[in-house]
């Protein structure tokens, strides 16, 4: 049997639709209209299919599922507020979304119930990201927080919490543009401040601050090595040097080892293969293009229309239950529904403060079902 196909996405804040192309072999394989979606605002869901939030138009800014086979909408869904950034879980049980306000909102997929819902920035969440089960999240107003999600979930322990984050970084003096996570519990956040922090997320401390010729749109971490890529407002994208094990803090421009350059705009969105040896760049020029991190040349070409996120999706062709669409409230009461939560494997073996294990909690959550 012939290996999955593997997609490239691109998606756009007009209503190009997203696009998809084989990566083997480069040719168009289906386009998803409508939908116009902003920056960190697509996620596909294990595979299973695609999830966008959409830019608001008048009153409405919904939440479109695509499958895979079917260029239409599947479902559409209407939170209570535009979504600016999405995510889902890596096993596909959740979605994230950001809202314009500040609040972020944390979805069963499954049934489409709003489990929880709180106040997080005081301005838009631009972007997320998960490392196990903490979530970052990167805001407009220039911070950048980190959550404990068994925290969030459980309304105990959210009342017994000193604060409701365990870290709140404010190092950035403009907006957060992106942020990306890396083992060893590593996150690198950019911004319109010209800079990329390196952030410890067992320590709470950032490691460092690496200033750029242009403000950074977009970063992705090669899983391979200590680097990342940067995608710049010039249109470049530039190969730096993480360097989180140098016991000097604070700016160093010497980290820069190299540029990508092939865009004439902003570098949007950046994505890797899972191996690290594919780049896929995205560009408000309206050009994709994939690159071979090893030779760091192109290796192929697409063209779509102001993109804003790229993605690379092994689609999983399966029987699914009908998809729900999302509650915009967590129940009748406005109160969150209690259920036992799914809990990822750990990925790693850093000490996380205030966290712990996922076998530990699985015990505990058995413990309570059986209670």
């Amino acid at each position: 049997m012939a290996p999955p196909s593997q997609l490239v996405l691109a998606a756009s804040s007009t209503d190009a639709g997203v696009a998809a192309w084989d990566l083997r072999t480069g040719a168009e394989a289906i386009r998803h209209r409508p939908c116009a979606s902003r920056p960190r605002a697509i996620a596909a869901v294990a595979g299973r299919f695609l999830a966008a939030a959409q830019v608001a138009a008048g009153n409405s800014a919904p939440i479109h599922y695509y499958h895979w086979d079917k260029p239409q909408v599947a479902v559409k869904s209407f939170p209570a507020e535009p979504i600016r950034a999405l995510i889902a879980d890596p096993e596909g049980n959740y979605l994230i979304g950001g809202g314009v306000s500040g609040d972020i909102f944390f979805w069963e997929v499954a049934s489409g119930e709003l489990l929880v819902r709180w106040h997080a920035h005081y301005r838009d969440v631009r972007c997320l990201a998960l490392y196990d089960m903490l979530l970052v999240s990167a805001s407009e107003d220039g911070s950048i927080k980190v959550w404990d999600l068994l925290t969030m979930l459980d309304e105990q322990s959210r009342f017994e919490a000193k604060t409701p984050y365990l870290y709140n970084f404010n190092q950035h003096t403009l907006p957060v543009t992106d942020i990306a996570c890396f083992h060893g519990a590593i996150a690198v956040s950019s911004s319109e401040d010209r800079t990329c922090k390196i952030w410890s997320l067992s320590e709470g401390r950032m490691l460092r601050s690496i200033s750029f010729p242009a403000i950074i749109d977009s970063v992705e971490i090669d899983p391979r090595s200590h680097i990342f890529y940067a995608g710049g407002r010039d249109g470049k994208i530039y190969v730096t040097a993480m360097g989180v094990d140098v016991s000097s803090q604070g700016r160093d421009d010497t980290s820069i080892l190299g540029i990508l350059d092939d865009h004439s705009k902003a570098v949007t969105s950046l994505t890797s293969s899972t191996d690290g040896l594919l780049l896929v760049s995205g560009s408000e020029d309206g050009n994709v293009r994939v690159w071979d991190t090893r030779s760091q040349q192109v290796t192929r070409k697409f063209k779509h229309s102001q993109v804003t996120n790229v993605l690379i999706v092994t689609p999983k062709r399966l029987n699914l239950p009908p998809l729900q669409p999302l509650r915009k409230v967590c129940a009748a009461s406005g109160e969150v529904v209690p259920r036992a939560v799914i809990l990822p494997n750990p990925d790693n073996d850093v000490h996380i403060a205030g966290n712990l294990s996922s076998n530990l909690l699985e015990q505990l959550l058995d413990a309570q079902q059986v209670s």
